[in-house]
């Protein structure tokens, strides 16, 4: 008879090689389609949530916008129904009777001037808090941070005292000097934030070239900041546009000095003797329609301004 002859392995690895066991691809293929039904699963969950946030977000949105071409008489019978004809009546009568057209021009005179301002404060403030070294500095900063936890219901009386001794109560410029400091803690806190994030080479490079702090600041640095001041300045636009407590406290006394906000309560108040909920939602329409037309515009420029900052 012939032997038989046995090759020993060489190497333990090849030895480990020879003892294991070939891989089963019917298991391999069980176990990748389970990860793909759970990774169906895990999709389906996730779209479902944000259908019900999209739901619940622009549900309000479209409710409002539909009732304001509906007539009262309709809203009262049928709150969530289907406007059986389109009509602009409603935003004339709350243009015009209810007075919103005043209200959203005192808002947006109030604005132009509260707004650039507050822009060009926080980031100057920011710049040199981000760019320059001086004693004080940290603590500079940590008081604009803590401007942000301070409670605006706790400065009214104060600030009711200070307009009123500078004259300046119940008048536009003295509310826009309160949106002013009501906003700048933040724009500041986010800013500086912003710049700290910048290449500072370019800046040193102007320095040698000869330009002034100033120039450096307005014709370089300012514009490498434009996402963050697009996206601070969309936040700061929604926050003085909604607001109502401080223009209800410091410009109370003149109804042909109110904000939009404050005349939006005003009509809702009346709503409980005259019924012109048509009307009501025509005013609340007006009051969206700018800070909607805002993002669109600008949605692209808001998202790469609050992630620029995240690499640096």
């Amino acid at each position: 008879m012939a032997a038989t002859e046995t090759t020993e392995p060489d190497t333990p690895e090849q030895a480990d090689a020879q003892e294991a066991p070939t891989a089963d691809p019917k298991g391999a293929g069980r176990e990748q389609r389970g990860q793909e039904r759970e990774g169906g699963v895990l999709n389906a969950f996730s779209g479902g949530i944000l259908v019900v946030w999209a739901i619940m977000a622009a549900g309000p949105l479209v409710w409002v916008m539909v009732n304001s071409l509906r007539d009262s008489g309709d809203i009262q019978g049928n709150p969530f129904g289907w406007p059986t004809s389109l009509s602009l009546e409603n935003f004339v009568n709350a243009w015009s009777e209810a007075n919103i057209g005043q209200y959203t021009l005192n808002s947006v005179l109030i604005l132009a001037g509260s707004l650039p301002g507050t822009m060009l404060l926080g980031s100057m403030a920011a710049y040199v808090i981000a760019r320059y070294t001086f004693p004080g500095n940290k603590f500079v900063y940590l008081l604009f941070a803590g401007g942000m936890m301070f409670p605006i219901i706790l400065a009214v009386v104060p600030l009711f005292f200070v307009l009123d001794n500078l004259a300046l109560l119940d008048t536009r410029p003295g509310l826009i000097l309160v949106y002013i400091a009501y906003s700048l803690p933040f724009t500041t806190f986010f800013m500086t934030s912003f710049f700290r994030t910048l290449p500072s080479g370019v800046a040193e490079a102007a320095t040698i070239d000869g330009a002034s702090h100033t120039r450096t600041f307005f014709q370089i640095m300012l514009p490498m900041a434009k996402p963050g001041l697009i996206s601070i300045g969309i936040f700061n636009f929604l926050g003085q546009w909604n607001q109502y407590f401080l223009p209800l406290a410091l410009n109370a006394e003149d109804p042909d000095r109110a904000v939009l906000t404050q005349g939006l309560a005003e009509l809702s108040v009346a709503q409980g003797y005259e019924g012109d909920w048509g009307a009501l939602f025509a005013g609340l329409s007006i009051a969206m329609v700018p800070i909607l037309a805002v993002y669109m515009i600008f949605q692209r420029q808001v998202q790469q301004g609050l992630t620029a900052g995240a690499v640096k």
